[in-house]
């Protein structure tokens, strides 16, 4: 029997977590599934973060593009809609960063008017040289955000990452922030990124996965795994281009095995196969969007094994 997330909370490292998930079985009339630990298809499935076992839902929302609009436009008047979009669907994360626009004001907003600051995993960037500037970046994000305190705050694309992480480190011990963490979106930055994940401890890593941006598979998610760090994808649907591709092209009936409506559905399930991956966080502006891809967090997680032919099929 899977066990529920409070009995596995800060009981297990992350490479015990997926040595465990390696032996757990399921229902055969299901494809095998990857830690998939909630309740039922109705919830949303979590999955430990290794640093401190507590339970992060599998799907959340990035805030690139989609948030930075204003007071009095159209878009704005929706964004409303995707935060409760996502909260109503048990996920929780919420992406953003100074570089966004006008995100981070459009965030803070909404959670103050709509009472929902205590219901999101909130989790901001650093993207600055120099320590000074880093600090004014994250204090101006704190102020549009309108918050004391962050859940997770991660040095974006690696700049000036061994200053910044110093920050991040004595404001986690503050209690600033709950978990720091490293980005990029580029897979010709993954070197990079493997060398920081072997030198410096940190809690999140978030990185780029999608069926034709695949690389992160092979040696960062084994990496992160064994240095017991969380795992969050960005670009799951590959920048765009592979939605566009897949536009208009109907499901393939195994979709439907897997609990899939949508394309996007099954580009966030593929994701969710690597164990190693915490949480997914598409971006959006739209509410009907944010449903749809919560809705992928529901229900079975096949295994790697599942995609291989698959996945051949959707990129041919």
């Amino acid at each position: 029997m899977v066990q529920s997330p409070t009995l596995l909370r800060g009981t297990l490292t992350r490479a015990q977590f997926l040595r465990l998930c390696g032996g757990l079985s399921v229902a055969a009339m299901l494809p095998k599934t990857a830690c998939a630990l909630s309740p039922g298809a109705g919830t949303m499935n979590t999955r430990p973060i290794p640093s401190t076992g507590e339970a992060l839902p599998v799907v959340g929302c990035g805030t690139y593009r989609g948030f930075d609009h204003g007071p009095g436009s159209e878009e704005y008047a929706r964004l409303p809609g995707v935060l409760e979009s996502l909260l109503d669907a048990g996920g929780k994360v919420v992406d953003t960063a100074a570089i966004y626009g006008r995100a981070e004001r459009s965030i803070g907003e909404i959670l103050d008017a709509g009472k929902l600051r205590g219901r999101v995993f909130l989790a901001g960037k650093v993207w600055s040289s120099g320590r000074e500037a880093g600090l004014r970046q994250m204090r101006q994000s704190m102020q549009d955000l309108r918050t004391d305190r962050l859940d997770l705050m991660q040095v974006h694309n690696l700049v000036d990452w061994r200053t910044q992480l110093s920050t991040l480190r004595l404001w986690q011990a503050e209690g600033r922030i709950r978990y720091i963490g490293i980005t990029h979106y580029e897979s010709s930055a993954h070197r990079a990124v493997e060398a920081v994940l072997r030198s410096e401890p940190v809690d999140f890593l978030q990185i780029n996965y999608s069926m034709d941006e695949p690389d992160a598979a092979a040696r960062l998610f084994p990496l992160a795994a064994d240095r017991g760090v969380a795992v969050v994808v960005n670009r799951p649907f590959g920048g765009g281009g592979l939605m566009r591709r897949l536009r208009g092209r109907p499901l393939p009936g195994w979709a439907g095995e897997i609990g899939c409506s949508s394309w996007a559905q099954v580009l966030i399930k593929f994701v969710l196969s690597q164990a190693a991956v915490s949480c997914v966080i598409p971006g959006t502006g739209s509410p009907e969007h944010m449903r749809d891809n919560a809705a992928a967090g529901r229900g079975p997680l096949p295994e790697a094994d599942f995609w291989r032919q698959r996945q051949a099929e959707v990129m041919s």
